[in-house]
């Protein structure tokens, strides 16, 4: 549905210049939900825009549904950005009209009938949970509220892509997992590709199928959700990681030396990463009825991507030598990835 290819932006800051994107190359699957996360400067909301050139590439193509829109006159663009539309991390709602009329502004050149319109977006309020709101006005909105008729707005012209630039940032945690559930609602009812920019790891892991890494401007890591939270390789994606999970916590517990990290001889601390293939097995209780080792769960934190489990437990591993090494070797046979903490 969408591909870049070798995306640059470069801004012109007086005789300097600003490469907010270099060399960007990625494919979007038609109907699935891409998120692109980074930390602030990462690049992010840049490269979202050149996705329907409110920002222009410096270099590069941008293609959405087979029509290159870098190589389009200013008429043809604007007729393709129908098909793609965006929400903000500030609404951006028409203060002056309501709720509908905040719906019906992009219907304004539709070949619609009055009838159309006014059915479309009745059909929109009912979609986002807000029928008893059409005559309401955004100052007597809660932001989920103005969230979401900014998703109806950009549903009006059935776009077949939507982006979302840190559509949840200014929200608190329970509403932002509402509209997140909204997004996933309108993925699947209306088969729109979505592209999520985001700072949080949570967001990501909550909807995403498959994500790209931002950092100073390229993108850094991609994959499936679940392969780069079990397997992340930079350490701007392990740092992502850990804001969205509690198990980092244990080398600060170290550092403190925490009586729940003080190790008797020949004792090892692991952690164990389990992705979805065996996060049902029962290894714990395995090691100590098979190899007659003790394993002590002291962290952890289990996530759910997608459906999948998948997690991380901090243990400690007590018992005779030969034992250990045949329980470490069992743990590896798994495909469970293991790495030794301290010993």
């Amino acid at each position: 549905m969408i591909q870049l290819k070798h995306v640059s932006k470069t801004f012109q800051s007086g005789a300097s210049s600003v490469h907010a994107v270099q060399d960007v190359s990625l494919d979007i699957k038609e109907g699935e939900i891409f998120g692109i996360i980074g930390f602030s400067g990462a690049g992010k909301s840049t490269l979202v825009r050149c996705i329907n050139l409110l920002e222009k590439p410096t270099q590069g193509t941008v293609t959405v549904d087979g029509v290159e829109l870098t190589g389009l006159d200013e008429k043809k663009l604007r007729q393709m950005r129908l098909k793609i539309g965006m929400i903000f991390q500030h609404f951006n709602l028409l203060r002056s009209r309501t709720v509908y009329q905040n719906i019906a502004f992009p219907l304004k050149k539709s070949n619609l009938s009055q009838e159309q319109k006014n059915q479309k977006i009745l059909s929109l309020l009912e979609l986002v949970g807000l029928s008893d709101k059409k005559d309401a006005y955004p100052s007597q909105l809660s932001g989920g509220q103005k969230q979401r008729v900014a998703i109806a707005r950009a549903l009006a012209n059935d776009p077949k892509v939507l982006l979302c630039d840190e559509a949840t940032s200014a929200l608190d945690p329970q509403t932002t997992k509402s509209i997140l559930a909204l997004l996933k609602k309108v993925n699947e009812e209306l088969g729109i590709t979505i592209v999520i920019i985001t700072h949080e790891m949570a967001v990501v892991k909550d909807i995403c199928d498959r994500v790209a890494i931002m950092e100073l401007g390229h993108v850094v890591e991609e994959g499936t959700t679940e392969d780069v939270f079990v397997h992340p390789q930079k350490p701007v994606t392990k740092d992502f990681i850990s804001t969205a999970g509690n198990v980092d916590k244990i080398y600060e517990l170290i550092a403190e030396k925490n009586p729940l990290t003080i190790l008797q001889p020949g004792e090892k601390m692991v952690m164990l990463t389990y992705s979805a293939n065996n996060a049902g097995e029962p290894l714990i209780s395995y090691l100590s009825e098979a190899f007659d080792v003790k394993a002590n769960i002291i962290y952890g934190n289990i996530d759910i991507l997608k459906g999948k489990t998948i997690g991380k437990l901090v243990v400690t591993l007590s018992g005779e030598k030969a034992n250990m090494e045949k329980a470490i070797a069992y743990i590896r046979e798994r495909q469970v990835d293991m790495e030794v903490i301290q010993e």
